[in-house]
C-alpha cells in the first residue's frame, strides 16, 4: 500500500475524527511543529485543540512519520 500525500491523510484523518472540512488548513502549522502544539484551554471551543491535534496524530500516522 502506497503512503498518500499529505491533503488525502489529512482529508482521512479530519472525516475520522469529525472535523469539518473548513477547519483542515488550522492542522496544517501544527504538522510542521509537532512539539507546539496548542492546549485545551476548556472554553469549549469549535474546534477544540484536542480535536485538532487528534486530527494532526492521526495525519502523520498516515504518513509513516513520527509521533509525538
Amino acid at each position: 500500500m502506497s503512503t498518500p500525500s499529505l491533503d488525502e491523510a489529512l482529508a482521512q484523518a479530519a472525516d475520522e475524527n469529525g472535523l469539518d472540512p473548513a477547519y483542515r488548513d488550522i492542522v496544517r502549522p501544527l504538522l510542521r511543529e509537532p512539539y507546539a502544539w496548542p492546549r485545551c484551554c476548556g472554553g469549549g471551543c469549535e474546534p477544540c485543540a484536542e480535536q485538532l491535534i487528534r486530527v494532526a496524530k492521526r495525519t502523520l500516522e498516515l504518513l509513516g512519520r513520527p509521533v509525538p
